[in-house]
Protein backbone atom coordinates (compact mmCIF):
# COMPACT_ATOMS: atom_id res chain seq x y z
CA UNK A 1 0.00 0.00 0.00
CA UNK A 2 1.66 3.15 -1.00
CA UNK A 3 -0.48 5.98 0.04
CA UNK A 4 -2.49 5.83 3.16
CA UNK A 5 -5.90 7.64 1.39
CA UNK A 6 -6.25 4.20 -0.12
CA UNK A 7 -6.59 2.47 3.64
CA UNK A 8 -10.49 2.05 4.07
CA UNK A 9 -10.25 2.59 7.53
CA UNK A 10 -8.74 6.16 6.82
CA UNK A 11 -11.69 6.75 4.50
CA UNK A 12 -14.57 5.45 6.83
CA UNK A 13 -12.83 7.32 9.51
CA UNK A 14 -12.82 10.80 7.14
CA UNK A 15 -16.82 10.26 6.64
CA UNK A 16 -17.00 9.80 10.50
CA UNK A 17 -15.15 13.46 10.59
CA UNK A 18 -17.97 14.98 8.55
CA UNK A 19 -20.32 13.23 9.93
CA UNK A 20 -18.98 14.48 13.84
CA UNK A 21 -18.73 18.02 12.46
CA UNK A 22 -22.56 18.18 11.61
CA UNK A 23 -23.37 16.91 15.03
CA UNK A 24 -21.09 19.47 16.63
CA UNK A 25 -22.94 22.44 15.21
CA UNK A 26 -25.80 21.02 17.13
CA UNK A 27 -24.50 21.92 20.21
CA UNK A 28 -25.14 24.91 22.25
CA UNK A 29 -22.74 27.78 21.27
CA UNK A 30 -21.48 27.71 24.89
CA UNK A 31 -19.83 24.05 24.43
CA UNK A 32 -17.82 25.74 21.44
CA UNK A 33 -15.08 26.12 23.29
CA UNK A 34 -15.26 22.78 25.69
CA UNK A 35 -17.11 19.74 24.65
CA UNK A 36 -17.39 20.55 20.96
CA UNK A 37 -13.75 21.19 20.71
CA UNK A 38 -12.84 18.04 22.53
CA UNK A 39 -15.15 16.35 20.15
CA UNK A 40 -13.82 18.01 17.48
CA UNK A 41 -9.98 17.03 18.51
CA UNK A 42 -10.87 13.26 18.85
CA UNK A 43 -12.59 12.62 16.03
CA UNK A 44 -9.65 14.68 13.69
CA UNK A 45 -7.58 12.49 15.47
CA UNK A 46 -8.22 8.97 14.02
CA UNK A 47 -7.33 9.27 10.53
CA UNK A 48 -4.71 11.79 11.35
CA UNK A 49 -3.10 8.91 13.64
CA UNK A 50 -4.00 6.23 11.04
CA UNK A 51 -2.02 8.63 8.03
CA UNK A 52 0.34 9.36 10.57
CA UNK A 53 1.64 5.89 11.58
CA UNK A 54 1.23 4.95 8.13
CA UNK A 55 3.89 7.68 6.66
CA UNK A 56 6.59 6.52 9.59
CA UNK A 57 7.60 3.42 7.41
CA UNK A 58 8.12 1.30 10.28
CA UNK A 59 5.39 -1.32 11.38
CA UNK A 60 5.97 -0.77 14.84
CA UNK A 61 5.06 2.47 14.95
CA UNK A 62 1.73 2.09 12.31
CA UNK A 63 0.58 -0.63 15.21
CA UNK A 64 1.18 1.95 17.73
CA UNK A 65 -0.44 4.73 16.03
CA UNK A 66 -2.94 2.54 15.08
CA UNK A 67 -3.67 1.78 19.14
CA UNK A 68 -3.73 5.81 19.61
CA UNK A 69 -6.48 5.96 16.86
CA UNK A 70 -8.15 3.03 19.06
CA UNK A 71 -8.20 5.55 22.23
CA UNK A 72 -9.20 8.58 20.12
CA UNK A 73 -12.77 6.50 18.68
CA UNK A 74 -13.26 5.33 22.39
CA UNK A 75 -12.99 9.40 23.41
CA UNK A 76 -15.18 10.36 20.76
CA UNK A 77 -17.95 7.95 21.85
CA UNK A 78 -17.86 8.47 24.90
CA UNK A 79 -17.97 12.02 24.22
CA UNK A 80 -21.22 11.53 21.99
CA UNK A 81 -22.57 9.21 25.37
CA UNK A 82 -22.38 12.05 26.88
CA UNK A 83 -24.17 14.74 24.29
CA UNK A 84 -27.19 12.02 24.91
CA UNK A 85 -26.65 11.86 28.75
CA UNK A 86 -27.00 15.99 29.20
CA UNK A 87 -29.54 16.29 26.43
CA UNK A 88 -27.99 17.66 23.82
CA UNK A 89 -28.39 15.33 21.57
CA UNK A 90 -30.54 12.47 21.42
CA UNK A 91 -29.95 8.45 20.17
CA UNK A 92 -30.89 8.79 16.67
CA UNK A 93 -29.21 11.70 16.24
CA UNK A 94 -25.63 10.17 17.21
CA UNK A 95 -26.97 6.83 15.40
CA UNK A 96 -24.76 7.30 11.92
CA UNK A 97 -21.75 8.35 13.92
CA UNK A 98 -21.88 5.62 16.54
CA UNK A 99 -22.42 3.10 13.85
CA UNK A 100 -18.97 4.78 11.98
CA UNK A 101 -17.25 4.08 15.23
CA UNK A 102 -18.31 0.54 15.37
CA UNK A 103 -17.12 -0.09 11.72
CA UNK A 104 -13.73 2.00 12.04
CA UNK A 105 -12.73 0.11 15.22
CA UNK A 106 -13.28 -3.46 13.85
CA UNK A 107 -10.69 -2.27 10.89
CA UNK A 108 -8.59 -0.63 12.94
CA UNK A 109 -8.68 -3.99 15.24
CA UNK A 110 -8.55 -5.84 12.27
CA UNK A 111 -5.63 -3.67 10.25
CA UNK A 112 -3.71 -3.85 13.95
CA UNK A 113 -3.64 -7.71 13.81
CA UNK A 114 -3.14 -8.02 9.91
CA UNK A 115 0.21 -6.00 10.99
CA UNK A 116 1.30 -7.99 14.25
CA UNK A 117 3.96 -11.06 13.50
CA UNK A 118 2.02 -14.43 14.61
CA UNK A 119 4.87 -15.00 16.80
CA UNK A 120 3.81 -11.74 18.60
CA UNK A 121 0.27 -11.23 20.19
CA UNK A 122 -1.19 -7.53 21.40
CA UNK A 123 -1.36 -7.84 24.89
CA UNK A 124 -4.88 -7.14 26.50
CA UNK A 125 -4.94 -4.50 29.86
CA UNK A 126 -7.30 -4.65 32.27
Amino acid sequence: MKDFKDLIVWQKAMELVTEVYCLVKRLPKEELFSLSDQIRRAVISIPSNIAEGHGRNSTKEFIQFLAIAKGSKAELETQLLICVKIHYLNNSDIEIAINLIKEVGKMLNALQKSLIPNNYALQPHS
